[in-house]
């Protein structure tokens, strides 16, 4: 515990470097979070025009559309936020950089998530943070759905932490696979703002137990809807989102380990 207090505080220092660096042009600051915001707040808008033609998706209304969306989209911001980065291990072992990070008396993983750590991510926060306490007033509250709503965003991020991590690390044997790994982490969080009950029973059971992104989302607000699962899942998955998030992050740490093992310089 006191090693990862200390981890923790070591990519904080490096984290505060990078945003004192991004607060001299401050205009710039300002304007890319703004833009951030604006660009992920047209897919919402995209959703509400879809429901100015429908009255529902698939039984779901839009305010229950928009809990999906607002807490799949809040999990993934706050993982891109804190360690986005980790995406770019391809362009740090072409350049070299890695080998420099591994010269470096700080956990490697620590350096690399923390490496040119952006605040303008915010903008993506703050729109998904206003559609999820939106979509919140429509949600008929208990303390235990509180708790359930407070987990699965803990929750959520911890599984797109365990697949950015994860499948970022593919790129120790490949040197560039970014797109192969956006496609589990932004791909999984698009696929998961919208009812899966949308989508074939087959893509489900891959959802739930090959790349665990259901429940980032649709298991908790299920419960938080006081909707029975539309596929017949066990009514025990709707609790089950810390089990699922704290897996997924022990895989991709394991994985990580055994990327940095086999990992040979590229020689740059």
């Amino acid at each position: 515990m006191a090693d990862l207090a200390q981890h923790l505080r070591t990519y904080g220092q490096i984290a505060w470097l990078w945003i004192r660096a991004a607060w001299q042009y401050p205009t710039s600051f300002v304007l890319l979070a703004v833009g951030n915001g604006l660009i992920t707040g047209l897919d919402f808008i995209g959703l509400w025009i879809m429901f100015a033609h429908l009255e529902d998706l698939e039984g779901f209304t839009l305010p229950e559309v928009a809990l999906l969306y607002g807490s799949a989209s809040l999990a993934l911001a706050c993982a891109d936020t804190a360690i986005g980065s980790v995406e770019r291990i391809g362009t740090y072992i072409r350049t070299g950089r890695l080998d420099q990070m591994m010269t470096k008396p700080v956990p490697l993983l620590v350096q690399v998530c923390a490496d040119q750590f952006t605040l303008r991510r915010l903008g993506r926060l703050t729109q998904a943070g206003l559609v999820f306490g939106w979509a919140c007033t429509y949600v008929d509250w208990t303390p235990l759905r509180a708790l359930v709503a407070v987990s699965m965003l803990v929750s959520g991020a911890l599984v797109f932490f365990g697949l950015f991590v994860g499948f970022s690390c593919i790129q120790f044997w490949t040197t560039d696979a970014t797109e192969f790994a956006n496609a589990f982490t932004y791909g999984g969080a698009t696929v998961t703002q919208y009812p899966l009950n949308i989508f074939p029973r087959e893509v489900m059971v891959g959802l739930t137990f090959v790349v665990p992104v259901a429940f980032v989302n649709w298991y908790p607000c299920l419960y938080l809807l006081g909707r029975a699962d539309p596929f017949g899942t066990p009514e025990v998955f709707q609790f089950a989102s810390p089990l699922a998030g704290l897996l997924t992050m022990t895989a991709a740490l394991l994985v990580w380990r055994t990327g940095v093992r086999h990992y040979t310089s590229t020689g740059s």
